[in-house]
């Protein structure tokens, strides 16, 4: 009887008991299934031809950050997509517009603490988010979308693709983004 998986033609011999011999090659005219699923499949790779991306924009104002953000990191990650692939850039643009006014449910506007650290012997940094947002409108929502992309090449690389601003204006007209409304 053979055993072994179609993609490695290396299979296992199991005589009439004899137990099991030593490995060979099996035929090429031996089609045998994998063990696990039934059949192999290969890694899709999308071509930039085979899929279309789109611009979206969202409105933050009176919005939670939160659901703002795990919006956006969908979008942009291509989860809404059929041809999704978790290995490729295939997912849309995004503009946020407002991110000032995005709002935290409870006591998190004094709680919720950034961090950052210049490389220095006591060079660590502390704010809470109401002192953030004075500094900087939009380091929140751009901190709270990129903590919900992976944390590799391919998550920089995606982070390139949320444009978020302060206030309601945007220079993205000429793209035609689409509104979505956060739920």
């Amino acid at each position: 009887m053979l055993t072994g998986c179609r993609r490695n033609r290396i299979i296992r011999w199991k005589g009439a008991g004899t137990g099991f011999r030593p490995w060979r090659v099996a035929k090429k005219s031996q089609g045998l299934p994998c063990k696990e699923s039934g059949f192999s499949m290969d890694t899709i790779f999308l071509k930039p031809s085979q899929f279309t991306r789109k611009w979206y924009l969202i409105d933050a104002e009176g919005k939670e950050l939160g659901k703002v953000a795990v919006l956006a990191a969908s979008l942009v990650r291509g989860k809404h997509k059929p041809e999704y692939v978790p290995h490729q850039e295939i997912g849309d643009y995004v503009i946020i517009i407002n991110a000032e006014k995005a709002m935290l449910t409870g006591n998190k506007a004094h709680d919720k603490m950034y961090y950052r650290h210049s490389q220095y012997i006591g060079g660590l940094r502390a704010e809470n988010y109401i002192t953030t947002l004075k500094r900087n409108p939009v380091y929140p929502m751009e901190m709270a979308v990129k903590g919900m992309l992976s944390n590799n090449r391919l998550g920089r690389r995606l982070m390139k693709n949320v444009h978020v601003y302060a206030g309601p204006n945007h220079p993205h007209m000429a793209q035609k983004p689409e509104v979505i409304e956060v739920k």
